[in-house]
């Protein structure tokens, strides 16, 4: 079906995401906290996904042999539930505790997993080279740049993050087909979309905050959500299909039927 058996298919991949999240301790819930949750949708039927091929590397082609991969750029679930879209709050918040354990990604079978995760300003990002193959550490960015080779397995590389942006593209330069996402936030409000497109944003302070979700096909939508302390904010994202990765589109609040702001 296209995905890496254990690490690329839909659960296994989501647990992985979630545990290289590392968030740091939250305020407790009801102290004038509360919850976003939601899904992020795809409305439109999903586009295929292209196949990679992996001849360029001997290696990559042994460890694969057998199997049909496509690149996760869009992942939808039977009822519209779109994965790897990462939801963030914008704005000022108090400071709070960064993590001391690291993000993760991992390099195997020729591709970064997860492909999209978050992480916090002053955190560290460890990569690990997990193949029996060289692999290339490239970041495309301004303010967490970084270009540098893992040529054997078993190699780590930690790099502690300096800055926020939404979003950080990592690539391997000796793969082109390689690509994995870090959303890097100030502060710990922010989730990554699971294989059925929900996602939860716990100990979020009291009051009204602007929402944002990014996917990597279908760009940024924004909508605003009231959070009331010990209650619940449930919203929805919806991409339509027709949207570009460089658009930025605002959605007001509307509370689908059957979902609930309290």
């Amino acid at each position: 079906m296209g995905r890496v058996p254990a690490l690329a298919t839909g659960g296994a991949i989501f647990f992985i995401a979630a545990a290289g999240l590392a968030p740091a301790p939250l305020p407790a819930q009801g102290a004038g906290t509360g919850t976003i949750t939601g899904r992020v949708r795809l409305t439109a039927p999903a586009p295929a996904n292209s196949v990679i091929r992996m001849g360029a590397d001997p290696r990559c082609s042994r460890a694969t042999r057998g199997q049909r991969l496509t690149q996760e750029v869009v992942l939808r679930s039977a009822d519209g539930g779109l994965a790897n879209a990462f939801v963030h709050l914008r704005g000022q918040f108090p400071a709070a505790p960064v993590a001391a354990e690291p993000v993760t990604i991992d390099q195997r079978n020729c591709l970064f997993v997860p492909r999209v995760v978050g992480a916090r300003v002053g955190q560290t990002l460890r990569i690990t080279n997990s193949d029996a193959t060289a692999h290339n550490l490239h970041s495309v960015s301004k303010g967490n740049g970084f270009n540098t080779s893992q040529p054997k397995q078993g190699m780590v590389y930690t790099f502690q993050l300096k800055t926020d942006e939404v979003m950080m593209r990592i690539r391997c330069d000796i793969h082109s087909w390689m690509t994995t996402y870090v959303g890097v936030t100030p502060h710990p409000y922010f989730a990554v979309s699971g294989a059925d497109g929900a996602f939860t944003i716990a100990r979020v302070p009291a009051g009204r905050h602007t929402v944002q979700v990014w996917h990597e096909q279908y760009g940024v939508l924004s909508r605003t959500a009231d959070v009331k302390a010990g209650g619940t904010a449930t919203i929805e994202f919806s991409y339509t299909g027709k949207e570009k990765p460089g658009g930025v589109a605002i959605q007001e609040l509307v509370i689908p039927a059957g979902m609930r702001t309290s």
